[in-house]
């Protein structure tokens, strides 16, 4: 089984149950082809407060929302992520596994295209940001990955990436990982989050929602808000560039990544079939 996995940045998730199941499905012995993609919302926040940086999200015309990352926020960002990949690393290698913390920004793994100034919206007013350091994946360098494949090591990628002039950018993990998901021609994508899934409403448990064809993903964006309209956006690219499924779950239970793969979650796509995945398929 070929999977990219995204571990998401808010708080509480993450830990020795995760790392447990990452190794698991890591080792060479189970067949499978593992690549890890986190996020780093929390820790940048935390980070950021302590250097005495305000914490500022910005939410555009059609509710999507981002981090405001000028210059001294990217390196921030750069800073906190870094030490999340380490610590993924760290747990991998205790637990057996091989695994190489990078991001995408080295050796030019991802790069796209500065996004200079961003347009949000304020007090109902359409309001413009400028000198942003974000970017949004574009080009994967798939040799990358496969030299680490073909050397039984986990590639555990943060979402810094390069402009198209080495700069260093802030970007979207959902969409990075949708980016390395497709390109590397992995069959599920599995987003991780601190939510079951895409939920009808929020405050009901009971709401989530279990599948969504791939043609029906458009009419289920009024369900999202926040930060879950980029995964859904995330869940779309990764499936026009052939994945077959995305998974959106949770990773605070038991289990994650094997509830997940069960279909225990948001589908997006094809069903899960059952007896094709497991940690020896």
């Amino acid at each position: 089984m070929n999977i990219t996995v995204k571990i998401g940045g808010a708080s509480g998730i993450g830990g020795d149950a995760l790392l447990d199941e990452l190794a698991t499905y890591s080792l060479p012995v189970s067949g499978n082809r593992i690549t890890i993609v986190h996020g780093g919302s929390d820790s940048t926040s935390r980070l950021q407060q302590a250097l005495g940086r305000e914490v500022r999200f910005l939410t555009s015309a059609n509710g999507q929302v981002s981090r405001q990352t000028d210059r001294a926020d990217v390196e921030i960002f750069a800073m906190a992520t870094a030490l999340i990949g380490k610590v993924i690393v760290e747990g991998l290698s205790m637990r057996g596994v091989k695994a190489f913390g990078l991001s995408g920004l080295d050796g030019g793994l991802a790069v796209g295209a500065r996004k200079h100034l961003v347009r949000f919206i304020e007090n109902g007013r359409s309001r413009i940001l400028r000198e942003q350091w974000t970017g949004r994946p574009e080009t994967i360098d798939t040799g990358v990955l496969e030299a680490l494949h073909g050397l039984s090591c986990v590639p555990v990628i943060a979402p810094v990436i390069a402009s198209e002039t080495g700069e260093m950018l802030n970007a979207d993990g959902d969409r990075l990982a949708a980016a390395i998901a497709g390109r590397l021609g992995d069959e599920t994508l599995v987003i991780l989050t601190n939510v079951p899934g895409l939920m009808r409403d929020v405050s009901c448990s009971d709401s989530l929602i279990s599948h969504i064809p791939t043609g029906d993903l458009e009419t289920y964006m009024v369900f999202a808000e926040g930060r879950m309209r980029k995964k859904l956006l995330g869940a779309a690219e990764a499936l026009s560039l052939g994945v077959r499924r995305v998974i959106l779950a949770d990773a605070r239970v038991s289990n994650p990544l094997s509830s997940a793969l069960a279909g225990n979650g948001t589908v997006i796509g094809e069903r899960v079939c059952l007896e094709a995945i497991g940690a020896t398929s």
